[in-house]
């Protein structure tokens, strides 16, 4: 193929469900990508979390008809929520051989780079949790721990789906007030009562995973005028509003105009309900910033991290996002 291998990068954009490596050229060009897993250190440990994701940098080093040895390494990994937590990931990938040049970001900031024409501006990530971060051009960035209810975090699918459940078991023993929400969630799953979904959670006959289930259950009642129902999707918007303007004001972007980037599950479905009252309340608090849903694989945003962080040439964003919109 006759690449320079000083020019050769690794992008990674690993998450809790699935991972996306790429290989480029320092010109944008992908010359080879694979796709495995999600990347679960908490479950299975650092070490062995690598192991698996280097079994897919080998497989997308193959497709490129290279080894894996890269002049730089860019690799934006889920459950890397706090600095000491990457630096961990840094050292256990430096250990890996494949460059002595490494880079481990939230895969938040993927999503972040995906989303924006030069690394400048904020995202929020609602999927199944909730996350927020940002950067400038001089490198400063800000962000949250996003670990769950001890580091101030509501929301997101999982967290929506909790409170949704919250509130149908109170009104259906009494405790709460009526919510369509009581009838809706349990016969999502062919149950015919709170109670009913209570023991089948409880007993792990509606696994983990079909609980984010409830989120669009959740959405459907909102939009049917339920109350209670609407209460959560506005909250969420509350949330998504107040992480943007906290970050915004952290990296004194707030008075000028700046992309809000929004991407997840649960925002990018653009649930009416949810994307009127974010705006409304984007428009208060933080009028110069310019919302922008991000529909862009977020390796692609990996990608763009590592052109950034190596010294990309003329025309390499463009090259890099071309192949991906293809």
């Amino acid at each position: 193929m006759g690449v320079n291998p000083d020019d050769v990068l690794l992008a990674v954009d690993a998450g809790n469900s699935k991972t996306d490596v790429a290989v480029l050229a320092a010109d944008g060009t992908v010359l080879g990508s694979a796709r495995g897993g999600g990347f679960q250190p908490p479950v299975v440990g650092v070490a062995e979390a690598v192991g698996a994701l280097a079994e897919i940098v080998g497989r997308a080093s193959a497709d490129a008809g290279v080894p894996p040895a890269f002049a730089h390494v860019t690799a934006c990994l889920a459950n890397a929520d706090l600095p000491v937590e990457e630096l961990e990931l840094e050292r256990e990938l430096l250990g890996r051989g494949w460059s002595r040049s490494v880079r481990v970001h939230n895969d938040t900031f993927a999503i972040l780079r995906a989303g924006l024409d030069e690394p400048r501006g904020v995202a929020v990530v609602c999927g199944a949790g909730v996350n927020c971060v940002g950067m400038t051009p001089d490198g400063r960035t800000a962000r949250f721990p996003a670990i769950g209810k001890i580091s101030g975090d509501w929301g997101g699918g999982g967290g929506l789906s909790d409170e949704a459940m919250w509130f149908a078991a109170r009104a259906e023993d009494g405790r709460g007030e009526p919510t369509e929400l009581a009838r809706a969630l349990p016969a999502h799953f062919g149950l015919d009562s709170v109670y009913a979904l209570i023991e089948a959670v409880h007993l792990g006959r509606i696994t983990h995973a079909r609980r984010h289930e409830m989120a669009p259950v959740l959405f459907r009642v909102a939009a049917e005028g339920d109350p209670v129902a609407l209460s959560l999707v506005h909250r969420m918007a509350e949330e998504v509003v107040a992480l943007s303007t906290v970050a915004l004001r952290r990296l004194d972007l707030l008075d000028e105009e700046a992309p809000v980037v929004l991407g997840g599950s649960v925002l990018a479905a653009r649930h009416p309900q949810l994307e009127d009252r974010l705006r409304e309340l984007l428009a208060e608090r933080a009028p110069k910033a310019v919302v922008r849903f991000v529909t862009a694989p977020p390796v692609l945003g990996a990608g763009l991290l590592a052109l950034d962080q190596w010294g990309a040439v003329p025309g390499a964003a463009e090259r890099l996002r071309a192949h991906y919109a293809g």
